[in-house]
């Protein structure tokens, strides 16, 4: 194994971009999806609908899109025939689009999603018994070049706006047929999208008012209707952001921890450099809904010889006393031209012996979805990916 070296960095480990505005063409009518309840009221009465009525007719426009997965205002039976021509006329029900879908052989499913402008990000739907778990992307690319992860080293093109967030779950629910049939009461269908993890593609707390929307939309008990516990959040460590996820969100936390030295973690989470270990745990030990139902979960990939020694275990469970936490261990999912191996069966089951013994859930994570790049950390547009070839991928990582 080489020595530990880190590719150096080559975009800013902070946030450097806004979410980029559509051009005209691109938005003909303004789209309804991504719109919060008072966006959608607003959109409502500058079509004309009388206030006396729009309370009323956002609830149902509401319920048809994101109850029923309904995108024709024509099948909205319960709004006059004026009404849904007038809505059909000023607004889109628009998504965004799947150009591919991967089915993994343990039925894991990774989609190429095609949003505005022609960008590109993935998507993954990971079944297992009694639940279905929809990982989702926030911007475009990364800035946070973390130099185990593949998505790292796709530069930073833009956030997603609400829509697109939203989209994604919407997509997902469309592919797995999802929504209720004709007559059907929506509650009386079965979940097999039950949960929403944000960590795929993007830091969510650069995103921060994009992500809130979505998640408030999708949360919504008229809607798609999921549980704010059903929804985990996960950051690399923006501390300003964290305590205002407990606030305005009101989801569960997960951290993207890997290291317990700010040497080692400057290294492998470049943005520790901003917000070091110390000050992240201080906002953690702080985190508003922080409780023993409620646990911060603390993820940890698992590399070779770089964080996954006993005394790392040590230190970690010292790092995190009294936290009400779980430790998910990741081993390392390879991709081309990555710096890192795994760490082998018997050294990770070592550590999660460590952890475990010390009082921490430590959960092993099955990887899934590894034949399709559909695991943990390999998340890359594929647009980036299909256009270069092994040799230029791993030259890129190494630059």
């Amino acid at each position: 194994m080489p020595a530990f070296e880190t590719p150096a960095l080559q975009t800013p480990i902070t946030q450097d971009v806004l979410t980029l505005p559509r051009r005209a063409a691109e938005a003909a009518r303004p789209n309804l999806v991504g719109l919060t309840r008072d966006g959608m009221r607003a959109a409502l009465l500058d079509a004309g609908v009388p206030e006396k009525q729009v309370n009323m007719r956002v609830g149902q426009v509401w319920a048809w899109i994101y109850e029923r997965g309904v995108r024709d205002f024509a099948q909205m039976t319960n709004l006059s025939k004026s009404l849904r021509a007038d809505l059909d006329g000023r607004f889109e029900i628009r998504l965004p689009e799947i150009v591919r879908k991967d089915v993994s052989g343990d039925g894991t499913r990774k989609y190429l999603v095609r949003i505005a402008g022609g960008h590109e990000v993935e998507t993954v739907y990971i079944p297992e018994e009694g639940r279905g778990t929809l990982c989702i992307s926030s911007q475009v690319g990364c800035t946070l070049t973390c130099s185990f992860c593949h998505t790292g080293t796709q530069r930073l093109v833009r956030n997603l706006t609400a829509d697109e967030i939203v989209g994604q779950v919407m997509q997902a629910r469309d592919d797995l047929g999802e929504w209720p049939a004709p007559g059907r009461n929506p509650k009386d269908e079965t979940r097999l999208l039950s949960n929403i993890v944000l960590m795929g593609m993007g830091e969510p707390l650069y995103n921060f008012d994009n992500v809130r929307d979505a998640m408030k939309i999708v949360m919504d008990p008229e809607g798609i209707s999921l549980s704010r516990r059903r929804i985990t959040l996960s950051t690399s460590g923006v501390v300003p952001e964290i305590a205002r996820c407990a606030e305005e969100i009101g989801c569960l936390l997960a951290v993207s921890f890997h290291a317990t030295t700010d040497d080692v973690r400057d290294r492998l989470v470049p943005i520790n450099r901003r917000w070091n270990i110390d000050a992240l745990l201080g906002a953690l030990r702080a985190y508003p809904k922080l409780s023993n139902s409620e646990r911060i979960t603390f993820e940890y990939v698992m590399l070779r010889d770089v964080n996954d020694s006993d005394d790392d275990a040590r230190r970690l469970v010292k790092l995190i006393e009294g936290i009400p936490a779980k430790i998910n261990l990741i081993p390392f999912n390879e991709w081309p031209g990555a710096p890192y191996e795994r760490s082998s069966n018997n050294r990770i089951r070592a550590f999660a012996d460590i952890v475990y013994k010390a009082g921490y859930a430590s959960p092993i994570r099955t990887p899934r979805g590894e034949d399709i790049m559909a695991a943990c950390g390999q998340l890359k547009s594929d647009t980036e990916r299909v256009r270069k070839s092994r040799r230029e991928i791993e030259a890129e990582a190494r630059a």
